[in-house]
This record gives structure tokens, C-alpha cells and sequence, in this order.
């Protein structure tokens, strides 16, 4: 019989999931944010953290001696101290493939929204300003048979590219730190889909969608130099994460380059700032960080991180682990 053991949930979980761990270990429920002190208290006997978008440093690892294993309910893993973590022997889960299906969907919502400006002509409605047919001024730009370009070709990339290729008729390139291999990988996209150099990508693309993840190389990579090599009145999506992009640069892009609009659904620092100007910019479309955003999809992500946390206290290898070591 596996001995009780101490775990901490620091963001809300299903009613469903909390039973599994209340079931098999002795369990408290604190949000740092809401409950520092219940959180402090805790943390100190806690042999598991089990939440999301909580950043973790050495400091409160210094305060969570018993610490095991942390399982973020999560695919990023931007707020973990992975080299920390690696050193101190503690066990790092997360949550892919549950999301990458729902995550694409999101991202092409945005690209399709940014394109036909339906959240800008949606609002002409609600506002009672919709008096007369549209305008010029108002058209959009079509979406398919356009060049989608898309930074980073990992499962979501490919599910937006199968998306673009097989629904839209849209040619693909891609750029990533290597070239996929379509025919194990991705064999409906053989033909259809292209890695690229990045200033070839950028020169030829209508539409460049970034689904990087947020590490040293690639924060702030998509900068003034970055936005003056794309295709003039192209369009640019982000769906990977905000600090990858240097939004003054993005600003000054739309407000004085050649691109036409954007499309986000994560920023440098969120919540996006009242003062933003990305908040009101009219050809910004801004989403609030919703990528696996739907009931099922979240379910099924608490379900994983739960899942991974009951094995790792059970001396178990867990389904998804991620490699500290090789971050």
C-alpha cells in the first residue's frame, strides 16, 4: 500500500481530479495569489506541487525541502527553474498532445479573424455603426490559397499546417531547428509543406505564424530586423509565446512598415496592461491567452498532470515527464 503522502494544488482542479489525489494522499488547496500564507504553510511539508501559471524560482524550492515532484498543468514549462530542478533531483511533468488539436484550432481562429477583421467588423454591428455596405477601407484579405509560414513545427504547428494545406489549399513553409520528417511524422503533409530558411520564409510568406517556445535563443527573436523581412502587407500570427516578441517593434511595424495586421493570443506580460497599446490597435486582434482554452480540452490537461503526479509519488515512471536535464 503506497504510504500517504503530502500534495499541494496551487491553482483549482476539477472536482473529479481533486478526489483521485484526496483519495491517495493527504491533500491542500492554496493559491499563492489568493492565500500566501496557507501557501507558505504547505509548502514546507509538500511532497507534490500540482497547478499552472505560478512561477516557481530557487527561493521556493529552498522552502520546500520534502519536494518530489512538480506537474504543471501545462505544455510550457516558462515558469520552472528546469536546471534548478535538475540539480535537486526533483521531477518535472506536464501536459502535451492532450491540447495540440485544440491549440490549432485557436491559432486558426486567430489567423482567419485577422484576415477577414471579424472582430473589428463584429463590433461595427454591436455599436450600431454597421449603416451602410462596407467599404474598401473595411475589406479583409483572403485566406485560401495564401502562403502560411510557420515558425516552430512541432505537433502544433503541424496540426495548423494540416489545417492551411489540406482545408485552405494554403502552400506551407516551415522553419524549425530541423527538417521534420513528413513521411514518418506528418505523411499527409509530404508535398504540401516545406522547410525553409527564415528569410526565405519571411520573404515569401503572406501569413507567418510563430509557435515557438519562450527559451534564451528564441526571446525577443522577433524584433525590428525580423518584421522588415517579411513580405510587404503581410500578416503575423502568434500563438507560441508573447515574450518571443519584442512588441514595440511589432507596434512600430503596423504603425510605420508594410505589415497589414496581427494576430495575438499571448503577450510579454499578462494579463495584457490597461495601457497597452495592443489592447486598442485596429489592426490587432488580441485574444486573452485562450489557445486550450475549452471545457474538454482543460479536463483532459488536469487529468494528465494529476495522472503524472500519482505515479511519480508512487515510485512510478510518469506518462509525461519533461527532460530538465536536456533543457
Amino acid at each position: 500500500m503506497t504510504t500517504k503522502k503530502n500534495v499541494l494544488v496551487f491553482r483549482p482542479l476539477p472536482e473529479d481530479q481533486l478526489a483521485r489525489l484526496q483519495a491517495a494522499h493527504h491533500v491542500t488547496v492554496a493559491d499563492p495569489r489568493r492565500e500566501p500564507e496557507a501557501f507558505a504553510a504547505a509548502l514546507r511539508t509538500a511532497n507534490g506541487l500540482i497547478g499552472s501559471s505560478h512561477t516557481v524560482d530557487a527561493a521556493l524550492l529552498d522552502a520546500a525541502p520534502r519536494l518530489e515532484v512538480i506537474s504543471s498543468v501545462s505544455v510550457g514549462v516558462d515558469n520552472y527553474p528546469l536546471a534548478e530542478l535538475n540539480k535537486r533531483g526533483i521531477v518535472l511533468c506536464h501536459t502535451p498532445d492532450v491540447l495540440t488539436e485544440t491549440v490549432a484550432d485557436t491559432v486558426f481562429a486567430i489567423l482567419m479573424a485577422t484576415q477577414r477583421r471579424v472582430v473589428e467588423l463584429a463590433s461595427l454591428v454591436r455599436e450600431g455603426r454597421w449603416t451602410k455596405n462596407i467599404g474598401e477601407e473595411l475589406f479583409g484579405t483572403d485566406v485560401h490559397g495564401k502562403t502560411l509560414g510557420i515558425l516552430g513545427f512541432g505537433r502544433i504547428g503541424q496540426a495548423v499546417a494540416r489545417r492551411a494545406a489540406l482545408g485552405f489549399g494554403m502552400p506551407v513553409l516551415y522553419h524549425a531547428r530541423r527538417s521534420v520528417d513528413l513521411a514518418a511524422q506528418a505523411p499527409e503533409l509530404q508535398g504540401r509543406a516545406t522547410h525553409t530558411p527564415l528569410d526565405e520564409l519571411l520573404a515569401r510568406s503572406d501569413i507567418v505564424l510563430a509557435m515557438l517556445p519562450l527559451t534564451d535563443a528564441t526571446r525577443g527573436m522577433i524584433d525590428a530586423a525580423f518584421f522588415a523581412r517579411m513580405k510587404p502587407g503581410a500578416s503575423f500570427i502568434n500563438g507560441g509565446r508573447g515574450a518571443t516578441v519584442n512588441e514595440e517593434a511589432l507596434l512600430h511595424a503596423l504603425d510605420h512598415g508594410t505589415l497589414r495586421a496581427a494576430g495575438l493570443d499571448v503577450f510579454a506580460k499578462e494579463p495584457l496592461p490597461a495601457d497597452s497599446p495592443l489592447r486598442t490597435h485596429p489592426r490587432v486582434t488580441p485574444l486573452p491567452h485562450i489557445g486550450s482554452a475549452t471545457h474538454e480540452t482543460r479536463h483532459a490537461m488536469a487529468e494528465l498532470a494529476t495522472t503524472n503526479l500519482l505515479q511519480v509519488l508512487a515510485g512510478e515512471k510518469p506518462t509525461a515527464p519533461y527532460d530538465t536535464a536536456a533543457a
